[in-house]
């Protein structure tokens, strides 16, 4: 009977120490499909931060509602660090003004943690255009006005909006022509229907190394190692657009700011690691690391950037 009795509080021992085990739970909230760089960089956070923090950390891909659905979740879970947001930047920068009866609050309903990563953005051009440079563009742009257009994945997108700045800063007037998405946008223009885009360098790289596609600029404030032979947009005196294509880290509103501090801290040692960066540069991309003052810095100027540009140029969403 003793035997018995003691075999049977160890059983119920082990079952509370599991049951307590798994509920100690990171949960990383991706609001899109596997296989895309929210996805990517989500599953690289949830394996650092299980090594790090001793949780059990998962990956729920949860998308629906253009992102809102996973966005939703986080905004209602508890602020404990242990259910976090890995978002894209147009959710939180373009999305507020663009759509209509947007139902968050970015600043009073998230926590900012830290960007993670980016990729650049870069103005191509059919080969066949002629169009070497940005100057040449800007020569027959001023010249013709209306005769050049350029392609976009979408109304509302920010390679749309990019395109928009660039004709805001450069005071030029370019047809925009929108698609469902990069890839026939992309399509396109190598088959010379539209001669301009504003894309991800990651989906336009290899054209532009086969010669199908002439870079003639990054929206970005500097060179990216992946492509340090194409120049920057203002290198070339087009000022002020800067348009990259960023992934960020948020949390539920009421994270305590130390443990904010903590997670953007583990976040950036995670994507300093070498094999991590060299898994990020397959994706076309590089850590970006920040503190949350300075994320949410620049979310709160993205975001005015954008409202000025859809405003000014009465943009409506699809």
């Amino acid at each position: 009977m003793k035997k018995w009795f003691l075999k049977a509080v160890g059983v119920a021992v082990c079952l509370v120490a599991m049951s307590a085990s798994a509920q100690e739970r990171m949960t990383i909230v991706a609001p899109f499909p596997p296989g895309g760089p929210v996805d990517v960089l989500s599953r690289i956070l949830a394996d650092g931060l299980q090594k790090k923090t001793g949780l059990t950390a998962v990956v729920e891909n949860l998308p629906g509602a253009a992102g809102n659905l996973g966005i939703d979740k986080v905004k209602r879970a508890k602020p404990d660090g242990k259910t976090l947001l890995v978002v894209p930047a147009g959710n939180l920068t373009i999305n507020p003004t663009l759509m209509p009866n947007f139902p968050f609050n970015i600043e009073r309903d998230f926590v900012p943690i830290t960007m993670l990563a980016k990729a650049p953005n870069v103005l191509v051009a059919n080969a066949q255009t002629k169009l070497g440079s940005v100057r040449d563009l800007l020569a027959q742009a001023k010249a013709r006005p209306g005769s050049l257009s350029y392609a976009s994945p979408g109304i509302g997108s920010g390679l749309h909006l990019a395109g928009e700045l660039f004709k805001q800063q450069t005071e030029t007037d370019l047809l925009h022509v929108p698609y469902k998405g990069t890839g026939p946008a992309l399509n396109d223009v190598l088959g010379g229907t539209v001669p301009l885009m504003f894309s991800n360098l990651p989906a336009t790289l290899a054209h532009i190394k086969s010669g199908k596609l002439l870079a003639l600029g990054l929206t970005d404030t500097a060179r990216t190692s992946v492509a340090p032979e194409i120049p920057t947009l203002a290198e070339q005196g087009v000022s002020g657009v800067v348009v990259t294509s960023w992934y960020g880290l948020l949390a539920p509103a009421g994270t305590p700011a130390a443990l904010a501090e903590q997670l953007a801290k583990d976040a950036a040692e995670i994507l300093a690691q070498p094999a991590v960066r060299e898994q990020l540069r397959a994706q076309g991309l590089s850590d970006a690391t920040q503190k949350p003052a300075e994320f949410a810095a620049h979310i709160k100027a993205e975001t005015q950037t954008w409202a000025r540009i859809i405003k000014a140029r009465g943009i409506v969403a699809e």
